[in-house]
């Protein structure tokens, strides 16, 4: 059977392709090569093969050319997409800034207000608690000189009823009565006098007492303006805050109170105000005050909080995303990738501590930083550190340059967050911050 198939395969190759001879001749001598079949045959397939290969090849180099061409302009729409929405939003952020400055000096000022208009207030209490007194003593002293009056009209009527009914009497002692009469005339008239000034006196203090009631009213109204005006100024600061912190999945309470445990700056917590020193309860525009305060303390913590969390961006200089957090090919891809020029200055996204910098497999050369309420950040693939384990960093500061080390299929920046040291998805940080920074 073998033989009878090698047989009809020869006879198709000898149709195919016949025995050929070539003859060459020199000077003295002729010699000739036989071509068999099988060796035409295979001399006939290995160029086939370099014929295939080729179009094959140019086929590829043209298609990878023609789609290297569209990835590429491509890119270029979608970084130039990107670099416009990067712009309208710093615009916007430096829009929140200034109006963020514009507000807290609006609230220094309205503060400062507050404080003259509680000094003025304070005054205004004091003055009316002296008029109030001063008044009892009047209406006392006025009370008196009535009474006194008609204790000397009872005596002279008792005087004359005695004149009446004894002639002899006032016959012997005229000279006396005459001048007991002049001297009670005498001392009704200054009595009178007396009770005339008391009642001016009186009349006097009723009108500045009205005076100050007025005054302390548009006091009270100008205040109760002011206090508004800084209740929904905190309101507006405040508020975003606790959105920011909860949408990054942290209990802004928990993360106050800790802030507030480790504070150690200048100033320290807002103490409340105390008006009184009786024993009284404090008035609505102390507990309004108060609770401005207690705002006021918020915002600050809060501000010392965002700078202890990564709400901030690991990148300044234009960039474009080129791979997010998640599952890739049934791995998890543990933070996210921002690709930008060679050398590209990368900046720690919070205050820390540098627990790492070098070389680990991988991430190439690496960078790990140490924040508060248990975070941590990463930063691969570096081409250069310029910081040291160890070393403190603020929010903002340089602490290395993007490169393509390690396992990298280009130069880009692998920036990872990790909170109790699990991975968590580093754009629930700078989202969270997007509507407030």
């Amino acid at each position: 059977m073998r033989t009878r198939l090698a047989i009809k395969l020869h006879g198709i190759l000898e149709r195919l392709f016949p025995e050929r001879r070539l003859f060459l001749r020199s000077d003295t001598d002729t010699r000739f090569i036989r071509l068999k079949s099988s060796t035409q045959a295979m001399a006939f397939g290995g160029a086939s093969l370099v014929v295939a290969w080729t179009i094959i090849a140019t086929a590829v180099l043209l298609m990878d050319s023609i789609g290297s061409g569209n990835f590429r302009e491509q890119a270029k729409r979608d970084l130039e997409t990107y670099q416009l929405r990067l712009n309208i939003l710093s615009n916007e952020r430096d829009a929140r800034a200034a109006e963020a400055i514009a507000a807290h000096e609006r609230f220094n000022s309205a503060l400062e207000q507050v404080s003259v208009m509680q000094s003025k207030l304070l005054d205004a209490d004091t003055r009316m608690a002296e008029l109030e007194t001063g008044l009892e003593a009047v209406q006392l002293k006025l009370r008196n000189a009535i009474r006194e009056r008609e204790d000397v009209r009872t005596e002279l009527a008792t005087l004359r009823d005695e004149l009446e009914n004894g002639d002899t009497l006032l016959a012997s002692a005229g000279a006396v009565d005459t001048t007991t009469l002049d001297f009670l005339s005498s001392a009704l008239a200054r009595t009178a006098e007396e009770r005339d000034q008391v009642v001016a006196d009186a009349q006097d203090a009723l009108i500045r007492a009205d005076e100050m009631a007025t005054e302390i009213r548009l006091m009270q109204e100008k205040n109760d303006t002011i206090f508004r005006q800084l209740e929904e100024a905190m309101t507006v600061s405040v508020k975003p805050l606790d959105k920011m912190f909860e949408a990054a999945g942290m209990n802004p309470d928990t993360i106050l109170n800790q802030v507030r445990r480790g504070y150690s700056g200048q100033g320290g917590p807002l103490m409340p105000l105390t008006f009184s020193t009786r024993g009284e309860e404090p008035s609505e525009d102390v507990l309004r005050a108060n609770r401005i305060l207690n705002q006021m303390d918020r915002l600050n913590l809060y501000r010392i909080a965002a700078e202890k969390a990564p709400f901030a961006m690991p990148l300044k200089d234009s960039f474009r995303f080129t791979s997010g957090f998640g599952y890739r090919w049934g791995r998890l891809h543990a933070g996210t990738d921002f690709a930008a020029a060679h050398g590209t200055p990368i900046y720690s996204t919070a205050d820390g501590v540098v627990t790492f910098a070098g070389w680990q497999s991988g991430y190439g050369r690496l960078v790990k930083i140490q924040h508060e309420f248990g975070i941590e950040t990463r930063y691969a693939h570096n081409s250069k550190l310029y910081v040291k384990k160890g070393q403190r960093v603020s929010r903002g500061d340089r602490i290395a340059a993007m490169g393509n080390t390690g396992r990298s299929t280009g130069t880009h920046l692998h920036y990872e967050v990790r909170v109790g040291g699990k991975p968590v998805n580093p754009m629930i940080y700078i989202k969270a911050a997007n509507d407030v920074f």
